[in-house]
């Protein structure tokens, strides 16, 4: 007899080998309810999301660098940086021909997903407008928003985990496997939450205790988000519909290369041209 359990959600049973160490059913949706013929199913992605802005603006807000009132602003701006630019960017980079030939599916934001790499397009350009607005320093600006991005990036993994999606390698049966069609994964967004959030947060989070310059958070930012995010690839199936370019690297491996070429600009000329505090 097979030594296990089911775990049931809706009209869906899957069976859990014991040996997977599997806590629990991934689900995309927590619950799901229909009011006066809306239908509501919020993911665990989202609210995660949610959690991270809220964090993140309770420690900008501990700082005290910007008033109250500026600090509301900045968040606004970057949550829209966030949301725009991370649909756009999933559009743009993962799924362009399916998004031409459906428009209307675009600003469906609960369905199909988002592209980091199009949130931080989306974040950089609403931190200038931010900046030219409020009449801020933009590397200033940029500093004190990437230095808590880590939260939300470690907080949003977690919520993919939840998911049961961004799979990793297989077969796979140490802990915490995402099982998919009989199939058991490597988890590997809980990897990404450790690097990316909290390796990430302690890293620049030295750097502001240690800051030299202007500019110095955001460039490290670029560094080792990059440089983790390349690394986890290799563990990471690549993305359905696009596979390996050139038949060996993944697109978030593809996009996570200017990043770091990005930081080598930022730090020497930002350094260079003395953004000393």
């Amino acid at each position: 007899m097979r030594k296990g359990f089911f775990l049931a959600s809706g009209e869906k049973s899957i069976y859990w080998p014991c040996n997977l160490k599997t806590l629990f059913y991934h689900t995309m949706s927590i619950f799901s309810i229909t009011l006066f013929g809306i239908h509501i199913a919020p993911s665990w992605y989202g609210l995660m999301y949610a959690f991270g802005f809220i964090a993140g603006y309770l420690i900008i807000r501990s700082r005290k660098i910007f008033s109250d009132q500026d600090i509301d602003s900045l968040v606004l701006f970057v949550f829209l940086g966030v949301i725009l630019g991370g649909r756009l960017g999933y559009v743009v980079f993962y799924e362009p021909s399916y998004f031409l030939a459906h428009p209307g599916e675009i600003i469906k934001m609960w369905k199909w997903g988002m592209s980091f790499h199009g949130g931080v397009i989306g974040v950089i350009i609403a931190m200038g407008s931010y900046a030219l607005r409020y009449k801020k320093s933009f590397l200033l600006v940029a500093d004190q928003v990437t230095s808590i991005l880590p939260i939300g990036l470690g907080l949003g993994r977690i919520g993919n985990y939840l998911n049961g999606e961004l799979l990793g390698f297989a077969p796979y049966t140490g802990p915490l496997a995402i099982l998919r069609n009989g199939v058991s994964h490597f988890p590997s967004t809980l990897l990404e939450a450790l690097f990316e959030g909290i390796v990430l947060f302690l890293i620049l989070s030295y750097f502001i205790r240690h800051q030299k310059f202007n500019g110095q958070i955001a460039s490290h930012f670029l560094l080792w988000y990059g440089v983790f995010r390349f690394c986890i690839e290799f563990v990471r199936l690549p993305d359905a519909g696009i596979g390996y370019l050139f038949g060996a690297i993944t697109m978030g491996q593809l996009l996570s290369i200017p990043m770091i070429i990005l930081w080598v600009f930022f730090l020497f000329f930002f350094k260079s041209k003395n953004y000393a505090q």
